[in-house]
């Protein structure tokens, strides 16, 4: 398969990254990290592409939810930590394509690129 979609599925920004690849006939694997979690290397591998600060949905409720001494002096190795502890913390979805390329979050225009 050409295309992983990391993600939550009752999300509703999934929802639609989900319809958009369906309604283009993309064949996709669905990865649910709620309910599978997600292996710490392979996010280490996203970090390293795509930054912590770009995973890290600071937006989200799970991290808001965080006491104030927690969201404070957020540094790599402590946002990695929370990911894999809370992955809804992580920005969804998360596209992987052939040649680990990846898209994090859903942008039509750049699925529309890459897809």
């Amino acid at each position: 398969m050409a295309i992983t979609i990391y993600g939550i599925k009752n999300c509703d920004t999934m929802k639609k990254a989900r319809a958009w690849l369906d309604k283009k006939g993309a064949a996709y694997a669905f990865h649910d990290y709620k309910a599978s979690g997600i292996e710490k290397a392979k996010l280490e591998g996203w970090v390293k592409k795509a930054g912590w600060e770009a995973l890290l949905n600071r937006a989200g409720t799970t991290f808001r939810k965080l006491s104030e001494k927690e969201k404070e002096d957020i540094t790599e190795k402590k946002a990695i930590a929370l990911m894999l502890s809370q992955p809804s913390m992580i920005k969804r979805p998360v596209l992987e394509l052939r040649g680990g390329k990846l898209l994090i979050g859903f942008k039509p225009e750049e699925y529309r690129k890459a897809v």
